[in-house]
């Protein structure tokens, strides 16, 4: 009999759920070992999947099938000598994260107790054995020092970037998933200044600034009979109403959209989203894709987006290295355009490129940049 089965015998005997797994640990060697492996059986991913999202280097654990593990540890994925139920896991990981898994709804998007996101897929919309993606939860955000010395900005970028906080643009970042936009809006957020109230709206708490007035709004799906969504939509609207000096989205994705341009443009100024998207070039077709979800009409996306938006920063992931690729401008006349402002030349990364964009940049920075 396992260990997690014996403590499950424990309860089922009446003992309280904490002592039966203590009770259980102190008769195996040594036994915070085997506490460890009966909390990670009962609240985590289990012993095996566990000690892996518990590494702070590994970001992303992969499960495609039985005896197929993978994990990205910061240089790029790399596979493991592992064995998993990969169906078992994937169903008791969605019931961890109050979500149903099985054949009549083989697909789940949800978030662990420690933050990990989770995404499962169970045959046959999947070829095979179960599959399972798992997106560690940061354990904190790195600060602008570590940024800077990890090369993720460049001087020239930190200034232009710490600017656009203290002028109260509105930023959208965007770039491709796992390049660091979290990562950066976090970083930025940290230097809003500290009277300030920053109020964030997530699916799941994922951005943690350094500051000390910070309110989290977290969306919530329905549950299985279809009632008690709350979507991003409802909640930017109440972030709105929560006195919020920085309204903050942490990813822009759908219908939302609308609603974070309704508040760019009432008097919401200096707030921060991020949002997928190939090159910051590619971020008004972006927007008006979004805005479709939301029956805008293009017209209605560029019209709002040019009087709401400043400046888009893209961020780029090329193997171990994650940076800001551009900073660009919104255009304000004509077609909604980004325009690059200050680029970095991937050849010879120390060096930063100046485009047309710099000089609408630099006057709505000027003093700042003096």
């Amino acid at each position: 009999m396992s260990l997690v089965e014996r403590a499950r015998e424990e309860v089922l005997r009446g003992a309280d759920l904490t002592r039966a797994v203590r009770r259980v640990a102190a008769h195996h060697a040594p036994p915070w070992q085997a506490l460890a492996r009966v909390l990670a059986e009962l609240h985590g991913a289990g012993s095996s999947i566990q000690p892996l999202l518990d590494d702070p280097q590994v970001t992303d654990v992969l499960v495609n099938g039985d005896d197929n593990v993978w994990i990205d540890a910061g240089t790029g994925l790399r596979r493991l000598d592992l064995h998993v139920d990969a169906r078992e896991l994937a169903q008791r990981l969605a019931t961890l994260a109050g979500r149903r898994l099985d054949n009549a709804v083989p697909i789940v998007d949800g978030r662990l107790p420690d933050g990990t996101r989770l995404h499962a897929v169970l045959p046959p919309v999947v070829h095979g054995s179960a599959h399972i993606s798992l997106r560690r939860a940061a354990r904190a955000a790195l600060t602008w020092e570590q940024l800077l010395a990890s090369e993720f900005l460049d001087e020239e970028q930190a200034q232009v970037v710490s600017s656009l906080v203290r002028v109260r643009a509105n930023v959208l970042i965007s770039g491709a998933g796992g390049a660091g936009k979290t990562t950066l809006a976090a970083a930025a957020l940290g230097r809003v200044a500290p009277s300030e109230r920053i109020v964030i709206v997530e699916e799941a708490m994922e951005l943690q600034p350094e500051h000390p007035h910070v309110v989290h709004l977290q969306g919530r799906r329905a549950n299985v009979q279809g009632a008690g969504e709350v979507g991003l939509s409802d909640l930017v609207r109440a972030a709105m109403r929560m006195r919020a000096d920085r309204l903050v989205l942490g990813e822009c994705r759908g219908e939302e959209v609308r609603d974070l341009l309704a508040g760019f443009n009432t008097g919401h100024d200096g707030g921060w989203a991020t949002i997928h998207a190939n090159t910051a070039q590619d971020v008004p077709a972006r927007l008006t894709a979004l805005g479709a979800l939301a029956r805008m009409t293009p017209r209605t996306v560029e019209l709002q987006a040019q009087a709401g938006l400043d400046a888009v920063i893209h961020v780029r992931r090329t193997g171990e290295r994650r940076f800001v690729e551009q900073i660009g401008v919104v255009s304000k006349q004509g077609p909604l355009l980004v325009e690059p402002a200050l680029s970095r030349d991937l050849a010879h990364p120390q060096t930063s490129l100046w485009g047309p964009g710099w000089p609408v940049l630099a006057a709505a920075l000027d003093q700042e940049l003096a």
